[in-house]
């Protein structure tokens, strides 16, 4: 069994916490809210104040912090301060531990902002004091725990080969599909990734719901239909190839056309119109990057 801490004891906090705890590990979770640490002990569960890691084996620190938007940013206010109260404990650490960053997070976040500030606030340098990977949390609010147990997909990036090994080791137990790469970075990015694509495919039926109620046609019918008729929708590989745009006569056709019937309803498509400028740009830079290589290609045939 192993010695887990869990830095911040919110819905995913103590979700994860608890899910660990049920597996056996000893587990300690971690809050600055004094009313959260009381509510926790009084469920049965070992919760503190601070993280205090003197005299404690070698264990996994993950992680949960709030990472909430302000406008068209992360605000990460909270999650800073709190990686900088892990470097202050394990700067009196005796033991190497392994900070795992649980919480959704910009992309390099793992590599260009924890590590430094936990390199800083320990004296201690990645890989020698610490060590530092990323296992971004895939809960639903209202089911967490469930999610945490019964986990449909676990991912997990680090660059040390020893640390995937032990990680992979820790989260295999709960079942689901096991993903592991060799760079944070890339964990990260899935998780922003998997958030965006969900809260598209909720607007792209929003705005088929705009015209449907408009020319009286049940928006219900027209979805449940496609979410069986279009690949995009039963083809896990369908469409995810990237520096690829879309061609042919079909979707050119009617991506434009709909948008030309759409304004005669005097209906706003915008992220219809994203998809057809996304689309005109990539052609442009996929032809740009061609002539270069032909151009490259001729001016070395004519040397």
């Amino acid at each position: 069994m192993e010695r887990v801490f869990v830095v911040g004891a919110g819905v995913v906090g103590k979700a994860t916490g608890q899910g660990f705890a049920e597996r056996g590990h000893e587990v300690t979770l971690v809050d600055v809210l004094p009313e959260r640490v009381a509510a926790l002990r009084a469920e049965g569960l070992d919760a503190r104040i601070g993280l205090d890691l003197r005299g404690e084996p070698e264990a996994f620190i993950f992680l949960t912090l709030p990472t909430p938007h302000s406008g068209r940013r992360y605000d990460l206010s909270a999650f800073e301060r709190g990686v900088r109260d892990v470097g202050a404990a394990l700067a009196e650490a005796g033991a190497v531990h392994t900070v795992v960053v649980r919480s959704t997070v910009p992309p390099r976040t793992t590599e260009e902002l924890v590590r430094p500030l936990l390199e800083q606030a320990s004296g201690k340098a990645e890989g020698t004091g610490f060590c530092l990977a990323s296992n971004p949390e895939f809960l639903r609010a209202a089911s967490a725990v469930e999610d945490f147990r019964w986990p449909w997909m676990t991912v997990i990036g680090a660059r040390n080969k020893r640390v995937r090994e032990r990680l992979s080791a820790l989260l295999a137990p709960f079942g689901g599909e096991l993903r592991v790469f060799d760079q944070p970075t890339t964990a990260e990015m899935i998780k922003c990734a998997h958030n965006i694509f969900n809260a598209t495919k909720i607007s792209f039926w929003n705005e088929m719901w705009q015209v449907c109620r408009t020319i009286g046609v049940d928006h219900d019918e027209v979805a449940t239909t496609v979410a069986r008729s279009a690949e995009a929708s039963y083809n896990p590989q369908y469409g995810i190839r990237g520096g690829s745009p879309y061609g042919g006569v079909c979707l050119p056709k009617d991506t434009n056309g709909f948008l030309g019937f759409a304004e005669q309803l005097d209906i706003e498509m915008p992220l219809l119109s994203a998809v057809v400028d996304v689309n005109e740009r990539l052609v442009d830079l996929v032809e740009r990057e061609l002539a270069t290589l032909q151009a490259e290609s001729d001016s070395s045939v004519a040397r």
